[in-house]
């Protein structure tokens, strides 16, 4: 909301006896996050979507006509900033149902199921150009446990990016700082000619995650 000055006024959220404090502190951060607004006025399903288009800015990642993968993409802002930056084919794959979107594919499914690799060619017609990954894993509250299942998900990830990259292509994911992610970049660096490390602007600050940007896939080294 606005006021007078035209400075946005920050909203309290009361502290209903259904409501968790815990609840009631991450609703008063969505009401007074600059970025959801933004992501309502521009008809975009998640604040989210600011994250690529700033990594889209810094790293040129999205051009017209590229073939693109969403992994895990519900609700599908990223898949949203794809389409709307010019590209090709754009293939959303979550296990949670996604709304339709214009210019996507929607396939709903685990992408680490053994047929996933093949129901995503197929829905591209060919190979990606640039897979995205903005997941993360459900956390336990036990920080070591979490950064592993982090890990394990974002290696996940890359090894279905290498499977799907036609030759020149990017893989973008998102990870989280706490160590233990030497033999991820060792396996980056032996299949990308560039890796990258970037923290966007909308990703909040007191979040530990960043995102890795990989560029120009060398599917034989």
């Amino acid at each position: 909301m606005k006021g007078g000055t035209g400075r946005r006024l920050t909203e309290r959220v009361r502290t209903a006896t259904s409501r968790s404090p815990g609840s009631a502190r991450w609703l008063a951060r969505q009401l007074n996050d600059p970025y959801v607004a933004r992501a309502r006025e521009a008809g975009l399903r998640s604040r989210a979507a600011f994250k690529l288009l700033e990594l889209d800015r810094q790293f040129r990642l999205l051009r017209p006509g590229l073939r693109v993968v969403d992994l895990g993409a519900a609700p599908g802002g990223w898949s949203q900033v794809a389409v709307r930056k010019g590209a090709g084919r754009v293939v959303a794959i979550d296990l949670l149902e996604i709304e339709p979107i214009a210019g996507v594919v929607i396939l709903e499914g685990d992408f680490l199921a053994a047929a996933a690799t093949e129901r995503v060619r197929a829905a591209l017609g060919g190979q990606a150009d640039l897979v995205l990954s903005d997941m993360a894993a459900n956390t336990t509250g036990h920080a070591a446990t979490d950064h592993l299942r982090i890990m394990a998900l974002a290696e996940a990830a890359l090894d279905f990016a290498l499977g799907v990259l036609a030759p020149g292509g990017a893989f973008v994911c998102k990870l989280f700082q706490g160590g233990g992610e030497r033999a991820f970049q060792e396996t980056l660096k032996r299949h990308f000619a560039r890796v990258r490390h970037a923290k966007p602007p909308a990703s909040r600050k007191e979040s530990a995650e960043t995102y890795v940007v990989a560029q120009g896939f060398r599917p034989h080294d």
